[in-house]
């Protein structure tokens, strides 16, 4: 019996408008950051009113999506999942690691509302872990009766990993947060929720360091640094380019 399949062509129907510019920050799992909010912009054939018909009665969506900023660098059966430390090898069909033997993922994230702008039907998005312009494949409502199951049995992952870091503002940082927030409106929390996850290196975690760390979220650079283990402070918040919210 022959089991090889023809290749399958998959078509984006919509790509990612997302605060997290670059792979460095963005939360491990969905969910963790609620107040990350993006939208998504269907394309093609999905760009239109009625793909989305009665979606809005669902709160929370799947998202099958494309790991475009990491799948050039392939895929190895061994990875060292963040929640072991790093240090610990596994094989990739038992963590989320962004390395697959194909470069899908998928995501549940709140639906906030649905709105046609500009002849484009955009869904709004919280609670993403998505990387900006992610080319999405497909959107599922989700459905809690099957698929939520509080009794799995999650190995490593059973819970919910801890923010573990209290964060802080400089006094110039804090000064400024209020013209930011003009703009992009729950700022100060996003940060704080990002950086309590401690976005560096796993096996950085509970470590002191003395380097000073720099993220882009949406249009801007947000430099910081731990004063200890369990203390982060913001030094320094800089625009980039034009903000396209």
């Amino acid at each position: 019996m022959n089991n090889r399949m023809d290749d399958i062509t998959l078509t984006p129907i919509g790509f990612v408008n997302s605060p997290y510019k670059e792979k460095f920050a963005i939360p491990r799992q969905p969910g963790l950051v609620s107040a990350a909010k993006g939208k998504i912009i269907l394309q093609g054939e999905c760009n239109n009113i009625e793909s989305v018909r009665n979606l809005e009665q669902f709160s929370h969506i799947w998202l099958l999506f494309v790991f475009h900023g990491t799948q050039k660098q392939g895929w190895k059966p061994l990875v060292r999942p963040p929640r072991l430390g790093g240090n610990i090898k596994v094989g990739v069909l038992a963590t989320r690691s962004n390395f697959r033997p194909n470069p899908i993922g998928m995501s549940v994230v709140k639906l906030s509302n649905i709105e046609v702008l500009n002849q484009k039907v955009i869904l709004h998005i919280s609670g993403i872990d998505l990387l900006d312009k992610t080319p999405i494949i497909d959107i599922k409502p989700y459905i809690p009766y099957s698929d939520s199951l509080p009794e799995a049995h999650a190995g490593f992952a059973q819970e919910q990993p801890k923010a573990n870091l209290s964060v802080t503002f400089s006094t110039k940082v804090h000064a400024s947060l209020a013209n930011y927030e003009q703009a992009i409106p729950e700022l100060t929390l996003l940060i704080k929720q990002v950086l309590a996850q401690d976005p560096r290196p796993a096996y950085k975690q509970n470590k002191k360091d003395d380097k000073i760390y720099g993220m882009n979220l949406y249009d801007l650079n947000i430099q910081w640094k731990l004063l200890d283990t369990k203390n982060v402070e913001v030094m320094a918040i800089s625009r980039l380019t034009a903000c396209k919210l």
